[in-house]
């Protein structure tokens, strides 16, 4: 998860040129018109996109002729392909669809598609929009719900059986670890908000990422923020299991700390469609929070050597005897 984080981040400010296409929009959507397509289906002329189906069918002639059923050709775009939009057209007579999009690939060769057969079959050439559209397929989410259950319950397992130390349960005296794993819980139920009340936001913000918290809607904005959050505290949280676990144990409580966030991710996520997650939400904030100051919290510190203690007693550093 951080690691994904990380890449994200490296790529906030990562700009893919622009291919030259030459081409203006003709009579059907007039120039005073694009920003009003824009707004409605966020994306405009000159916007790049990137094959991602296997292949994509364009149309040779002017769609008017597809139409009026005369004799048309066609050539395929293939997985991977850069694709520029070249040209928009509304055409009310269409019974199918009344939007359709000339594109044009790499080798200059123009070609027109219905919009419903194109944004299926493309993704905005962006590495953040790419990232989205590949953790929202259907069939990778559930390939990965089905991993993180089989690996989460194996982890937890052995770690319960090794008595290791482990967020929630045998917790290590920092806060840090039990912050990351709420801050994952609220983004994704923040992030599953958006798409159920909002989604022409997420819509727009998919066609036209950005890691900048301060040039986004108030909504998204926040959600941004708790992004850049999990990545901070992630790193705080792991200084601080490195200075206070021996290597060993270090290992097991970050790979028992990772199934956890897993867990609230993919949990959180789907309760929240179903407008339960915020009563889960609330719940395990309490937990959360209660089971650390409760029973994981330093109270202490030594009075020799200054290790922190959780309970008066004799120092596991130095032996000193704390009244």
């Amino acid at each position: 998860m951080l690691v994904s984080l990380m890449v994200l981040a490296c790529t906030a400010c990562y700009h893919q040129p622009r291919h030259a296409i030459g081409m203006q929009p003709t009579a059907e959507v007039p120039q005073d018109d694009t920003l009003s397509f824009f707004t409605t289906h966020h994306y405009a002329i000159n916007f790049n996109f990137s094959v991602k189906a296997d292949s994509l069918v364009l149309l040779m002639q002017q769609p008017e002729e597809l139409v009026s059923a005369m004799p048309t050709d066609s050539f395929a775009v293939y997985k991977g392909e850069h694709l520029v939009v070249a040209d928009i057209r509304i055409l009310g007579r269409d019974p199918v669809d009344s939007v359709w999009v000339q594109v044009a690939n790499e080798m200059q060769r123009f070609g027109w598609a219905r919009e419903s057969s194109l944004l299926p079959a493309v993704v905005p050439d962006d590495p953040i929009s790419e990232f989205i559209s590949t953790f929202s397929d259907t069939h990778l989410l559930i390939f990965l719900i089905f991993i993180s259950i089989i690996t989460v319950a194996y982890i937890m397992r052995k770690l319960m059986r090794m008595d290791a130390p482990i967020v929630h349960f045998r917790d290590i005296g920092s806060f840090y670890p039990t912050l990351l794993a709420l801050i994952v819980a609220a983004s994704a139920t923040f992030y599953a908000s958006i798409q159920t009340f909002a989604p022409e936001v997420w819509r727009h913000f998919y066609y036209n990422p950005t890691l900048n918290p301060f040039d986004v809607p108030p909504i998204l904005s926040v959600f941004l923020i708790s992004v850049w959050a999990m990545l901070i505290v992630g790193i705080a949280a792991l200084d601080d299991v490195r200075r206070l676990l021996p290597i060993g144990d270090a290992y097991t409580y970050l790979c028992g700390l990772a199934a956890v966030c897993a867990v609230n991710y993919i949990v959180f996520s789907i309760t929240t469609l179903y407008y339960i997650g915020y009563l889960f939400l609330c719940a395990y904030i309490y937990y959360a929070l209660h089971r650390y100051f409760v029973r994981s919290r330093l109270r202490y510190t030594c009075g020799q050597c200054g290790t922190p203690l959780r309970h008066k007693g004799r120092c596991p550093n130095c032996g000193t005897l704390n009244g």
